[in-house]
């Protein structure tokens, strides 16, 4: 069965453009132009990514994305005609996974959405990774501490695997940006800081952390 995307966009033009390049690379594509349509389709459809805007009647993007977070940790592609640090730092604390900014190259939404989905697959070979009290089973994406399970969202298991894979080893933001969502755009760094500092709350207590390097980036130290 084709992976269902949903869209969720008012401006008609944009969903439709969105849906020629997406289709063309074989998703089942659906569009909604309303928060509380994309609630319902939420709910109806179960959709495996859901691409969504900020800026929508009746509901907004921000409250749609906290509900469906509530319940799901399905990945969520924010879309934002605002060039404003706060509103993708919002976006992201809520749970999004990924961002982008409008006007935006539909190719590079491809782009994000298959290295979403491909970090989203469980590997064919079953992995797991002992650091102090964590364990990482990378084939089945579930971390325990102390033997209790952690629940982290898709790019939060995506960035604490690379560094888990990699104890000690320095990451720059761009190298982890590149690793962990698979791709390496100019300024989207601050997306690693705000998934960094959600691991570190959820890591609180456990026997590993990651620290920060000053003028470098990221290392997991146990």
């Amino acid at each position: 069965m084709a992976i269902h995307i949903l869209l969720v966009d008012d401006e008609i033009k944009i969903t439709e453009l969105a849906r020629l390049y997406l289709e063309n690379e074989g998703y089942r594509v659906s569009a909604v132009h309303d928060g509380e349509r994309a609630l319902h389709a939420f709910r109806t459809e179960a959709p495996n990514l859901i691409v969504l805007d900020l800026m929508l009647p009746l509901v907004d993007g921000y409250e749609v994305c906290r509900r469906i977070r509530a319940t799901s940790d399905v990945p969520i592609i924010m879309l934002t005609a605002r060039d404003e640090t706060v509103d993708k730092i919002v976006g992201l604390e809520l749970g999004a996974d990924d961002y982008l900014t409008k006007p935006f190259n539909p190719r590079e939404l491809v782009a994000r959405v298959k290295a979403i989905l491909r970090r989203a697959q469980p590997s064919q070979k079953t992995q797991r990774l002992t650091l102090g009290d964590m364990n990482l089973d990378l084939d089945r994406r579930e971390v325990t501490i102390q033997q209790q399970p952690i629940s982290l969202r898709t790019k939060e298991f995506d960035l604490l695997a690379v560094l888990a894979q990699n104890p000690r080893i320095v990451f720059t933001r761009e190298k982890l940006l590149e690793l962990a969502w698979g791709y390496d755009f100019a300024g989207e760094t601050r997306t690693v800081d705000v998934h960094v500092a959600h691991l570190r709350k959820k890591l609180a207590g456990a026997d590993v952390e990651i620290e920060t390097v000053t003028g470098v980036g990221y290392k997991l130290v146990a």
